[in-house]
């Protein structure tokens, strides 16, 4: 490695670390250290419940045979991949351990399989080896565990013993390190257990989740009611987090005992926090039902929207009132005549945890007449390949790059160096017009110290896109068309008006003008990622800047 190498890296990781919490770094020199093995004495006795417990809301299943899972649409039986070990990506082993599959549609047709599987799951997983015992798919599968069991009658008194073991190894493999929705699940996990069973061993338990949960629950939920990773996917877990604690601490609630003055506050507080987080995602959901894809963000990891919304009714939480400016996290939400546009003008991530942040700045997406017309591309996989690379940068994004460069130094599979920070955004509205400016200084740090510019501009009739580029670098618009979108070649108009034009006949037959000024049209397949582990052929469209300004209009 050259000498300008080794300093580039040193640079990178500088503006890598230099963000992080003091509680991150000796955190993660204290999860280096072995831990002791969770205690083998009996389970606690179980708590009574006061009250009942609500169905939650649910995922599609993930088991399709006795031992065969579907998780990430990726099919392996259990006898060929076992519990650990080679063959299949750390993601999807994850999600094994997870089983969500307990409390999935239909989750009680499939009871003989769970039964028989976790059996088998406890006899091959001893504490605390593996996957299975990291604590995140740990903090996931005593929620699970416990959820299933409170639903109808799973757990054999073998399990049941395992399921305290799993308490008592999470409670000193807590994620400080990592913060952020990890820390929250691991918190979840310990009041989940701490509520199931009863004693001084359960009762350590759901005080010291309560405790992390009081704390983090204001950082992590903004005052829009987005979760501060500004992740869709991420929020809509975060808010089922909520949801099932609610139901949990409303089943438990008069066998709680003396909390501390914090907790009570929290839980007192989770109505009305709740509400807050089911407007935010309807406000981040398209026509379609689904959510926007902005930084890692997939279908069918959380539950639907319409879902968690459907769970929060079932809770009696209060009915939200609808959102469209959520200034607190960084998004807009404009609606003209059949359009749909949901605009990212929101910073990175925290600056300390960005690990799920992509370089989309000054992004969004579009739909019209209820469907996708422009996306982003989407999440196939986690890790730190060239693939994972391609979906975090700039290009995979609407937005502009700038002599090719990521808007965010994005690298390895969820760091971040130097990132964009938004700046001076603006919202106009009137009755005709809804208009939308913000910039980013992300490229400030390359020639010339270029700062971009973007304006949206949406009426009944169309949406109009203008940037600028303050250095004379060279410039690249990228453009996302959903799948099903047809680009054909307009010369007629192009050759009347002088501007580079061409159309886009979309799914559902509406065919809409694409005019471009300042800027020259080219035109390549790309792939839309709407799962993990999902590819569907789309085109995209690259309008390379002529000089420092460019107008895009989409008519329909």
């Amino acid at each position: 490695m050259t000498v300008q190498a080794v300093l580039t890296s040193l640079d990178r990781l500088w503006h890598t670390t230099r963000h992080l919490k003091p509680v991150q770094i000796y955190g993660r020199l204290l999860s280096r250290f072995p831990r002791p093995l969770p205690g083998h004495g009996p389970a606690p006795p179980r708590r009574e419940q006061t009250a009942g417990w609500t169905a939650p809301a649910s995922r599609r299943p993930s088991l399709m045979g006795p031992r065969r899972f579907r998780l990430l649409n990726e099919e392996h039986d259990l006898d060929e991949v076992g519990w650990s070990g080679p063959g299949v990506t750390r993601l999807w082993r994850y999600n094994q351990h997870y089983f969500d599959d307990l409390n999935a549609e239909d989750a009680e047709t499939r009871a003989i399989w769970h039964r028989a599987l976790l059996d088998d799951w406890r006899d091959g997983n001893p504490p605390v080896r593996g996957p299975a015992w990291e604590p995140y798919p740990l903090s996931l599968r005593i929620v699970n565990l416990v959820k299933a069991e409170l639903s109808r009658p799973l757990l054999s008194a073998a399990m049941e013993h395992s399921l305290a073991r799993q308490c008592r190894a999470l409670e000193s493999r807590v994620e400080w390190h990592l913060l952020g929705n990890h820390l929250f699940s691991n918190a979840k996990a310990l009041v989940f257990g701490g509520c199931f069973f009863v004693g001084p061993e359960a009762d350590r338990w759901l005080e010291r989740g309560l405790a992390i949960l009081a704390a983090q629950t204001p950082e992590q939920v903004l005052a829009d009611g987005g979760h501060f990773e500004r992740s869709p996917m991420y929020h809509a877990l975060a808010l089922e987090d909520l949801l099932d604690l609610h139901n949990l601490l409303s089943a438990y609630s008069g066998r709680l005992g003396r909390l501390h003055e914090a907790a009570q506050a929290w839980i007192a507080d989770l109505p009305i926090r709740i509400a807050s987080m089911v407007a935010w995602l309807e406000a981040m959901t398209h026509p379609d039902g689904q959510i926007a894809l902005f930084n890692d963000a997939a279908f069918g990891v959380a539950p639907a929207p319409a879902d968690l919304a459907c769970y929060a009714s079932r809770l009696s939480c209060p009915r939200p009132r609808p959102a469209s400016r959520l200034t607190a996290s960084g998004y807009v939400r404009l609606e003209r005549g059949p359009a749909v546009c949901i605009l990212d003008v929101a910073p990175l991530g925290p600056d300390y945890l960005p690990a799920h942040g992509h370089a989309d700045t000054l992004s969004f997406e579009l739909s019209i007449d209820g469907a996708r017309v422009l996306v982003d591309t989407g999440v196939s996989q986690y890790g730190s390949g060239p693939q994972r690379l391609r979906e975090r940068g700039t290009a995979a994004h609407n937005t502009v790059t700038v002599a090719g460069r990521d808007s965010s130094e994005v690298w390895g599979g969820f760091r971040v160096a130097r990132r964009a920070r938004p700046q001076g955004l603006v919202i106009d509205e009137d009755e005709k017009a809804a208009v939308v400016a913000c910039r980013h200084d992300g490229y400030t740090r390359l020639s010339g110290r270029p700062v971009h510019t973007r304006t949206w501009t949406l009426t009944d009739q169309a949406l109009t896109v203008n940037d600028e580029i303050t250095a004379p670098l060279p410039a690249v618009s990228h453009w996302h068309w959903a799948p099903g979108c047809a680009i054909l070649p307009d010369p007629a108009t192009a050759a009347s008006s002088g501007q580079a034009c061409f159309t886009v006949r979309l799914p559902g037959g509406r065919t809409l003008s694409i005019r471009g000024r300042g800027l020259e049209w080219t035109h390549s397949d790309y792939a839309w990622h709407p799962e993990f582990g999902l590819s569907v052929p789309a085109t995209g469209s690259l309008g390379r800047f002529l000089s420092s300004r460019s107008e895009v209009v989409i008519a329909w």
